[in-house]
């Protein structure tokens, strides 16, 4: 055959037209073929030491590039393994492709060993699931994967590989690189929402979702700047406004600004863009009346199906966030903008809940901690977390500049931010990348550590020890006041474990001891852990665990 390549070789071309830059494995006997492939393909392969990170490690990729994040694992245990970064990308709406290795054509429906049925298994929370049976349509599928992964909501697809299809000879044509279809908005939609913005008396624009670009975020704020217009962002999406912008009024997360909440609450116009606006942002679904909000609401996404889908609007517009912030630059403000000293105040409510750390018990005080990182950190670095009542210090006091900033699972999902921090310092090696992570946050995924020290990776890791799962036992006191329950954990010495991995540890008991062991951890050129020990009685900026239990026994 003219041109003949096994499907491994043919699947790896695929990825290098589609510009794949960076891979995620945990290796398996399941697509050998793959990874010889691999050997002689200008692509990065990153080895990592559990399916679940090296699939986080993926998402972040794509959450920086906007391209999709590519990771390959072997049959059912490291498909299951892979699971939860996988939700995280369809929770967060983010565009991943995991290639799945599978036994053999001719022994499926056996139960061959470590055999899956992975239509069943990932068709509830994956855009499209599919096994590749013939070599000559890896093109074809992997084209359309990428299609799928990146438009309409952008999600995760998943690809089977049987081993011996990857051997296998075949003759067949390349495909072309794939670029998502941007959705623009009507003209009619554009002139519509221009009336409706004339004719408010006290508007605000939330911006979430997946999907954007360095380039929409500036549009969005030429847009912003034009109608002084007062700007949020959604959970963990801080980084489609600057921070540091006399526009932003802040980010609606968990325990929001009450004072942002009551703003949102008593507006007349929302202007929705890019974000659906579920259950953690509008606050338990009350933020706004379901199905009709009182605010009028303007509802941008890219799917159409998500238009509707919880909240009427009174203008819904499917558009992409690149082509509508673009469309944005056509609107013209009024000529008396009614609202601009509501947007000044915005801002100063914003400062106030940010700018001043409420103290807490102990001789660490996060807050202050986190006030003296933000004013160090350059611009473009990267902060990761994951879940726990720790990352509430890290959303309310850091700040997000730029664009490509951030990452955080909209999901909620524990274990994240280490394997993001890894991820993220393979595609940007020479920015600044910090990992914020819980005690129990971090072990979920502590072992990519090793994958940081394997490729030389200076990411630095600041671990909040308060010896609990912090979220649950805060929970735990609210309903059962005093009696603790499967929330106490026993820690190692985590800078003895960054240690042991050959990267640098340092360990911090008092606020003092945080700046120079930062500076020691950054100068050291190494994957580093900073292991910060809180009291336990902190367990947000506002609350202790004392006071939750007391105003809970009086209930």
């Amino acid at each position: 055959m003219e041109n003949a390549r096994t499907g491994g070789q043919i699947l790896v071309d695929q990825l290098v037209i589609q510009g794949t830059r960076h891979v995620f494995c945990v290796p398996g006997e399941s697509y050998l073929a793959v990874l010889d492939a691999f050997h002689d393909a200008q692509i990065d392969v990153t080895v990592c030491r559990q399916e679940g990170g090296a699939t986080m490690m993926a998402d972040a990729s794509a959450r920086l590039t906007g391209r999709p994040g590519i990771c390959f694992v072997t049959r059912a245990p490291g498909a299951t393994n892979a699971s939860p970064g996988i939700h995280i990308a369809e929770h967060d709406s983010v565009p991943l492709i995991l290639f799945v290795g599978q036994v053999q054509r001719s022994a499926q429906g056996r139960g061959a060993f470590q055999e899956m049925d992975y239509r069943a298994v990932f068709g509830s929370f994956v855009k499209w699931v599919v096994e590749i049976d013939d070599p000559a349509r890896i093109p074809e599928i992997v084209s359309r994967a990428f299609h799928v992964a990146m438009q309409g909501r952008p999600g995760p697809v998943v690809i089977a590989l049987p081993e011996d299809m990857l051997v296998e000879r075949a003759s067949t044509a390349d495909a072309m690189r794939v670029e998502p279809v941007q959705t623009w908005p009507g003209q009619t939609q554009m002139a519509e929402l221009q009336k409706l913005l004339w004719s408010a008396k006290a508007p605000i624009a939330i911006l979430g979702g997946s999907g954007w670009s360095e380039k929409a975020v500036e549009s969005t704020v030429r847009f912003a700047e034009r109608f002084d217009l007062p700007v949020v962002t959604s959970s963990r999406r801080a980084m489609l406004f600057p921070g540091d912008h006399p526009n932003y009024a802040g980010e609606l997360a968990i325990g929001p600004n009450p004072k942002l909440r009551a703003r949102i609450e008593k507006a007349d116009l929302v202007v929705l863009i890019g974000g659906r606006m579920a259950e953690i942002p509008s606050q338990n679904y009350k933020l706004f009346d379901v199905p009709l909000p009182r605010q009028a609401l303007v509802h941008v996404h890219g799917d159409a199906e998500e238009i509707g889908r919880v909240y009427h609007p009174r203008l819904g517009i499917n558009a992409t966030p690149q082509a509508f912030a673009a469309a944005l630059e056509s609107l013209q403000p009024p000529n008396v903008i009614a609202w601009a000293q509501e947007t000044r105040q915005a801002n100063a409510d914003f400062h106030g809940w940010t700018d001043v750390a409420q103290p807490i018990p102990g001789d660490v005080q996060l807050g202050e901690m986190a006030l003296w990182l933000r004013d160090r950190l350059p611009q473009d670095a990267i902060i990761c977390n994951g879940a726990g009542n720790y990352a509430i210090w890290v959303g309310r006091f850091m700040r997000f500049r730029k664009y490509a900033t951030q990452l955080a699972p909209v999901s909620g999902s524990m274990g994240y931010g280490l394997p993001a921090a890894v991820g993220a310092k393979r595609v940007y090696p020479e920015r600044m990348v910090v990992c914020f992570a819980g005690d129990g946050c971090f072990l979920m995924n502590g072992q990519e550590f090793a994958t940081a020290v394997q490729y030389n990776l200076p990411i630095i890791v600041i671990i909040i020890d308060n010896g609990m799962y912090g979220t649950i036992r805060m929970h735990q006191e609210r309903r059962y006041p005093g009696r603790v329950s499967a929330t106490s954990l026993r820690n190692p010495d985590f800078a003895a474990y960054a240690r042991a991995f050959g990267g640098h540890g340092e360990t911090v008991l008092t606020t003092a001891d945080f700046a120079p062991a930062y500076e020691r951890a950054v100068a050291s050129g190494q994957p580093a852990i900073i292991h910060v020990k809180i009291d336990a009685e902190a367990i947000t900026p506002a609350t202790t665990i004392s006071a939750l239990r007391t105003a809970s026994t009086k209930k």
